[in-house]
């Protein structure tokens, strides 16, 4: 398990998938010494790293309809956003479903957490030296806090948002920061590609000061299928290890019936365990 490492891709609430997986790995006690992920694959991994196994399920499954989760109604009318940012990462986290902070503060695992700097588009990796005296919590909001859908948050001085905008599936960073086994949770099917954004306006019509996040949101179909080429041509040559859905998604990245994502989470811990004893040999050779 030396220099091996977790990289987890976001999506939203297709995110879900990766919660399965994870919650294999839990059962399994496997562990990685390094976790790197962006807006919902860091909300995954934080209870993966706390060992709060099925909290994830949990809070997508049985909390995705509370008009308080996602509302379209609180986003049209009361310019909350469309994600209930305050239910989720306060409400949620320490009264409904608790978080274990005092166990994911004693986790030895290395995490980093993507989010996005507004000014100037670029990554943000946030470690945990860099978080410590903050609340995990803000930190997770940051990388989730989609454009349009839910406000900027103020971290050190930096405005900053979803983490994959600037850099969607990290895997860059774990590879500089030294994973030479790199696993990826990917929560899109093989094959899959972003196609062009069409109203490109739209960002500087929301956030005129913001240039480099205008610029990022552009530019970003294009580093994801970049990402993608290389995931899928290092995973040929056996340098990575890859999970994802193997039919096309039909969860969508607002998805509010239970019914999909519980189809979803159980595809993911279906896909982990059925490559559970290929995984774990790919990590010893």
């Amino acid at each position: 398990m030396e220099n091996s490492g977790l990289i987890l891709e976001g999506g939203g609430m297709r995110g879900v998938y990766t919660a399965g997986v994870l919650d294999v790995f839990m059962e399994n006690e496997l562990y990685f010494p390094y976790v790197i992920g962006a807006s919902a694959g860091a909300c995954n991994a934080a209870s993966y790293l706390s060992r709060q196994l099925g909290r994830n399920r949990t809070v997508n499954l049985d909390y995705c309809s509370h008009p308080e989760y996602i509302s379209y109604r609180n986003w049209l009318f009361k310019k909350k956003g469309l994600f209930g940012m305050d239910f989720i990462f306060d409400e949620l986290p320490n009264r409904l479903v608790p978080f274990d902070y005092q166990a994911f503060k004693q986790s030895q695992e290395r995490f980093v957490v993507v989010v996005t700097d507004c000014k100037t588009g670029d990554p943000v990796y946030l470690s945990r030296e860099d978080y410590e005296e903050k609340d995990i919590s803000t930190v997770l909001r940051a990388s989730a806090s989609i454009p349009f859908i839910a406000p900027m948050i103020e971290l050190a001085g930096k405005h900053v948002m979803d983490g994959g905008i600037a850099d969607p599936i990290p895997i860059q960073k774990a590879l500089i920061d030294g994973v030479s086994k790199g696993v990826v949770v990917l929560t899109q099917n093989r094959g899959y590609r972003k196609k062009k954004p069409k109203l490109t306006w739209v960002t500087k019509r929301f956030y005129p000061e913001y240039s480099g996040l205008d610029e990022s949101l552009k530019a970003r179909y294009i580093k994801y299928n970049e990402t993608l080429d290389y995931i899928e041509e290092e995973e040929k040559k056996g340098n990575l290890f890859v999970l994802r859905p193997l039919e096309k998604m039909k969860v969508k990245r607002v998805e509010r019936d239970s019914g999909r994502l519980g189809l979803l989470y159980e595809q993911g811990r279906k896909d982990a365990m059925n490559q559970l004893e290929s995984l774990r040999n790919w990590l010893a050779n």
